[in-house]
């Protein structure tokens, strides 16, 4: 009898997140489960991690190194689950995660894409006191190209068959092999599918408002990859045109300037001053309606950019984990 539910982690050199990723997963309340750990040509000991593990519903798929989206299309291929969960190797669940996807999607067969909110935490695994907090109802294709409300590539679960209905014969041709995600994509594989599932069916898309998902935030080497970043959402911009050409055109602008909002953000996290207060402020020539559509996230966004180019280098530490903070206390407040 096949898993209701079947858990995709890609793992690239991941040994030293690997077991908390996997003991998040058969922690989980819903038992009902198979959880396919998908090497993806690691070096290090990630696969001797994967072994460690004694529970029959692990499974382990190796390949060659083909990416994130390469990665995850290999674990659907394997999954016999109703619903497809992704966790990313470094990130966690908390244990009712799998629980309340199920119950949702059960409840509501029109939602082909489930998500939740996620608590970011530090390398080492602290609570920054921030959450990502997305659209939970009446998400519309815009709201999938200016935001991404699923916000993480640990928060999705996803029902096999809204995968089935944008899989494609794998252009580099690959005899019989099917892609969900597109592996042209380094970065920004997951709102490329996303955003592709929103223009092509019609599947909707909703939330859970509590933090499941715990995402690591890493600030080393991300503003490095900004550039990278960002050149890989412009390919999505061009993918999507090439489907939906007065979509695009009507949206592009403003889409393109919640995403320069959005590295703003990570320079701010990487301490890149410069890059941050750019970014803002190409941000908000582009499509100065964010002041009115996200007054408090863009604002912050620029005050902090401001605080990181001009407070001495000894007092915006400090500064910067206290606003933290009190941002993370607004965002619990029940609304």
């Amino acid at each position: 009898m096949n898993p209701v539910v079947s858990v995709v982690i890609p793992a690239y050199n991941a040994e030293r997140y690997l077991e908390g990723s996997i003991a998040s997963v058969l922690s989980q309340t819903w038992t009902d489960l198979e959880l396919i750990v998908v090497d993806d040509g690691s070096t290090d000991g990630s696969v001797q991690k994967v072994l460690s593990f004694t529970d029959p519903r692990v499974r382990l798929v190796s390949q060659a190194n083909r990416g994130l989206a390469g990665a995850r299309n290999a674990g659907i291929r394997a999954a016999r689950g109703e619903f497809v969960a992704f966790l990313d190797a470094d990130d966690l669940w908390l244990p009712e995660k799998l629980e309340r996807h199920v119950a949702l999607l059960r409840a509501k067969p029109w939602v082909g894409v489930s998500y939740s909110a996620s608590a970011l935490i530090d390398d080492a695994g602290a609570d920054l006191h921030l959450l990502q907090k997305p659209k939970l109802h009446g998400v519309r294709p815009r709201d999938v190209f200016l935001r991404n409300p699923v916000g993480n590539g640990s928060a999705p679960v996803v029902r096999r068959t809204t995968l089935r209905d944008i899989a494609f014969s794998s252009p580099r041709g690959e005899t019989g092999e099917w892609w969900y995600f597109d592996e042209r994509f380094r970065q920004s594989e997951d709102i490329e599918c996303w955003l592709r599932i929103a223009l092509t069916t019609g599947w909707d898309f909703e939330g859970l408002a509590q933090p499941l998902t715990l995402y690591r935030v890493n600030a080393g080497g991300l503003s490095a990859a900004l550039d990278k970043q960002r050149q890989s959402w412009e390919a999505v911009v061009t993918r999507a045109r090439a489907i939906a050409p007065r979509f695009v055109a009507r949206y592009e602008h403003q889409a393109r300037a919640y995403q320069l909002r959005y590295l703003a953000r990570r320079a701010i996290t990487s301490g890149d001053a410069s890059q941050a207060l750019r970014l803002q402020i190409q941000a908000l020539r582009l499509f100065p309606g964010m002041l009115v559509e996200e007054p408090a996230r863009t604002t912050l966004t620029l005050v902090a950019s401001l605080g990181l180019a001009l407070l001495p280098a000894t007092v915006w530490p400090i500064t910067f984990s206290t606003a933290r903070k009190w941002v993370g206390g607004l965002q619990r407040l029940p609304r």
